[in-house]
């Protein structure tokens, strides 16, 4: 045992380049190669140490006192008393910064944009006595004016949301009611009213004063009604769809034939140039304006027929005018995406429960949906992924209707347990920043120069 050790320190005594070898192998400091500066290096006096400097150490018998004294004097000539043969006096050079430290810590970091809180419960609950609970009426609006117009039963009230007001705006006789679709007309003063006895009735909101009543549209009960400008589109349980032009005496200028039952979804797109319409015969229709005839029924440019159960919920992207969300009705429980000038089908989701009603965020990418059988919720999606970002629970019945206010942040939903909830899904829109004004052209302010 004593041997061994003394063997090992005889070794680590004697190779110690070994030693340094093993330890540089080890080491994670040294893993590449260090090519030395050969400038620094003294030939000549290694040459010596190699040859006729060691013959003197290593034969001593053979040395002589004059001998001696010349190696003396070679050896303070040629500085021989230094240990070392090879000198690397030059420190590897310094990495370059291809970013200044200093500029790379002046540089503000990019802020991250924070992730919005979305409410999971409703800041209002109003009670909506009445409400008919049918999945193919619509029965809720939100004008430009900041007004919320509901149908319950007969009634039709306007709630204030500047001051949460409430007034009656009309209550039908029961042999024409119930009410079965309300509709704000752009200007957020006029409202259209559909009958359960075929006929539509205009409103002004300012004094409570009928205008008209349109008839010879329709010979059943109208359950849906979408604005374009001054035409006022109609759909019936006839499965028709009417244009009617609220100017002028003879109101039905178009008549769109392609649904064989009800009609119970109507959405204008932001141009005016395509309408889409669903129904219960599970059929989604693309009309386009230019189509339009007055002189025989308008044909449709597409006919989707991808849903197994009625298309009620329809919603026109507002960042994308061609692009247009369809939900289908319990048999079904997609929500599909379509591009409305090709017809093609873009993607489908699978919900779970019945697909009531559609909206967009108007300043994010983002889709509330609202269900009926089986869960009875609101559901927010980030579009395009459809991640479902939150899940909106307080209603104990089907959530059959909902509608935006107009500043984009607040969200209606009236549903068949006679609740009307009010959710700030959709958050406060970012201010935006003004424009930058534009440096005028030199002589701008002359019409020319003389």
């Amino acid at each position: 045992m004593d041997a061994g050790s003394a063997h090992s320190s005889s070794n680590m005594t004697r190779c110690p380049l070994q030693e340094q070898f093993l330890q540089r192998r080890n080491s994670r400091e040294n893993l590449d190669r260090f090519i030395p500066n050969r400038s620094a290096m003294d030939f000549d006096y290694a040459h010596y140490m190699l040859t006729e400097g060691r013959k003197g150490k290593e034969n001593p018998a053979v040395s002589s006192p004059s001998r001696e004294a010349y190696q003396k004097l070679l050896a303070e000539t040629l500085n021989m008393n230094r240990t070392r043969i090879l000198a690397f006096k030059n420190k590897p050079p310094t990495p370059i910064e291809l970013i200044p430290h200093e500029l790379a810590s002046a540089q503000p970091a990019k802020p991250t944009k924070p992730r919005r809180y979305i409410p999971q419960t409703s800041e209002r609950t109003l009670d909506a006595p009445d409400l008919v609970d049918d999945y193919y009426l619509n029965l809720l609006d939100w004008g430009s004016s900041n007004k919320l117009s509901i149908a319950l039963g007969n009634t039709v009230y306007l709630w204030n949301a500047s001051d949460s007001s409430t007034s009656e705006l009309v209550t039908i006789d029961e042999e024409n009611g119930p009410v079965t679709s309300v509709s704000w007309a752009p200007d957020g003063r006029h409202i259209a009213v559909g009958l359960n006895n075929s006929e539509v009735q205009l409103w002004d909101s300012s004094d409570n004063r009928l205008l008209r009543t349109l008839r010879g549209g329709h010979r059943s009960r109208v359950g849906s009604l979408a604005w374009n400008n001054h035409i006022l589109t109609t759909g019936g349980m006839d499965g028709q769809i009417v244009n009617n032009d609220v100017r002028v005496r003879s109101h039905i200028v178009e008549t769109y034939r392609g649904h064989t039952q009800e009609v119970c979804g109507l959405k204008w797109s932001a141009s005016g140039q395509q309408l889409a319409s669903g129904g219960n015969d599970n059929v989604l229709h693309i009309w386009d304006k230019s189509m339009a005839s007055s002189n025989s029924p308008t044909q449709w440019l597409h006919r989707l027929e991808e849903h197994t159960a009625a298309v009620k919920a329809l919603a026109w992207c507002p960042f994308q005018g061609n692009l247009l969300a369809s939900g289908g009705g319990g048999g079904d429980r997609t929500i599909k995406f379509w591009n409305t000038h090709t017809g093609a089908c873009l993607n489908s989701l699978d919900t779970g429960s019945q697909v009531c009603a559609l909206l967009w965020n108007k300043n994010e990418r983002e889709l509330l949906s609202s269900h009926g059988f089986t869960h009875n919720q609101l559901t927010l999606w980030k579009y395009p992924s459809m991640v479902k970002m939150a899940e909106l629970t307080g209603h104990t019945s089907r959530v059959l209707f909902m509608a935006q206010s107009p500043d984009g942040c607040t969200v209606a939903s009236a549903a068949g347990d006679e609740t009307l909830r009010f959710w700030n899904v959709f958050g406060v829109p970012e201010v935006a920043k003004p424009a930058p004004k534009a440096n005028p052209e030199p002589f701008a302010h002359l019409n020319r120069i003389r």
